[in-house]
């Protein structure tokens, strides 16, 4: 049950930094349609998600809990959390899929805040919302992103404590290669071996796997696994979004199957080192755009050949803010971060390295056990 998650003092801090920033924006209250910041201020955890058939809402007032207003189905799951104020439509239904109930909800309110921006996303029917604000002649609607961003960015050591259990079983699970990967395996029996490993070790999920092999580096590293056998000489890549407790690992690890190729080698000794190159000025007070520089500057590419180079960590598997030339986020410790960068062998073919780290107030903490710059070889 999503109860057993964190204390309810962990809810009530984030609600607490969260009314703050709206005291300051004059926002009157915060209203949630997504599974991530509903589950994050609520603690209502489920893959009942998964069915777009319902709509879900949470509004995060000025002052006092947030309250929910959800689909009857959900009711006894969300009746586990900490919140008091819960609210119930029928759904799925074929008029009112909650509107009248959710416009009632909102009329004490006169601005409110809604996450608009980069990477956010408005889980209701269009047509719905815009039933909801002719239902509230004088409420405006504001970007909220920045402000749910910047509290979110930053984790609880409680937080924190569930990505590193995370990320310690995934780094098991990848020193476990020699005995879960060999020649002449397909790439799908490869996924699924390493999917098993995972859960075996105590992963609840792994709702991401992704990855690539190919002789010499792979052609992209988003691509779903084939019948392909492994061949000697080809580079084995998988990285992997497995999950505790609704929290992400995500990061990745290189394999040669037979032996390695010196174009190889160096290019993961080069994929280290910028990782490396990264971690050493990864402090609060540093920017997003000044770990990607440094891993930029190892790997020799100008501005503009790759994109992002790392991203946020959290609930979800990427979240804000991005490590790229263009993003000032400023480092605050305890944010979550991925350090990913990618290189370009030519031929089509490239590679990339990932590590979980935490800001810290001094050297960074990683997540992940820090790979070798020597590629392990499966043989």
């Amino acid at each position: 049950m999503s109860e057993a998650d964190f204390p309810e003092q962990e809810f009530e801090d984030r609600t607490e930094r969260a009314q703050r920033l709206m005291h300051a924006q004059k926002l009157d209250a915060l209203l949630f349609t997504t599974e991530a910041e509903v589950r994050y201020f609520t603690g209502f955890r489920t893959l009942f998600w998964q069915s777009p058939a319902r709509p879900w809402f949470c509004v995060l007032p000025k002052s006092g809990k947030p309250f929910a207003v959800i689909p009857q189905i959900g009711a006894h799951l969300m009746s586990s959390t900490w919140l008091d104020d819960i609210r119930t439509f029928a759904a799925p239904h074929p008029t009112d899929e909650g509107v009248s109930l959710l416009s009632d909800a909102l009329k004490p309110f006169k601005t409110i805040g809604m996450p608009m921006g980069r990477e956010s996303s408005l889980r209701m029917p269009l047509l719905d919302f815009e039933a909801v604000k002719r239902n509230l002649p004088g409420t405006t609607f504001h970007n909220a992103s920045d402000l749910v961003q910047q509290v979110r960015h930053i984790k609880s050591e409680a937080e924190i404590a569930i990505h590193r259990e995370i990320c310690q079983i995934a780094s098991r699970s990848f020193e476990s290669a020699q005995a879960l990967f060999h020649e002449g395996q397909s790439l799908k029996e490869a996924f699924r071996k390493f999917k098993i490993d995972l859960l075996e070790r105590g992963a609840d999920d792994v709702p991401y796997l992704v990855g690539g092999a190919g002789q010499g580096g792979y052609g992209d590293v988003i691509s779903p696994p084939t019948d392909t056998p492994l061949r000697e000489g080809d580079v084995l890549m998988l990285d992997t979004g497995a999950v505790k407790n609704g929290y992400f690992c995500d990061f990745d690890r290189n394999f040669a199957i037979g032996h390695a190729s010196e174009d190889v080698k160096n290019a993961h000794r080069k994929l280290v080192g910028a990782v490396q190159a990264a971690a050493r000025i990864a402090r609060p007070g540093k920017t997003c755009a000044d770990l990607f520089k440094a891993m930029t500057d190892v790997l020799g590419q100008a501005d503009g050949d790759v994109g992002r180079m790392g991203h946020g960590l959290g609930i979800q598997l990427t979240e804000t803010p991005s490590l790229t030339s263009f993003d000032q986020t400023v480092l605050q410790e305890n944010m979550a971060l991925t350090l990913e960068p990618g290189i370009d062998l030519g031929g089509g073919k490239m590679m990339v390295h990932e590590e979980n780290i935490v800001i810290r107030d001094g050297t960074p903490e990683f997540l992940s056990t820090p790979a070798d710059p020597e590629i392990p070889v499966i043989q």
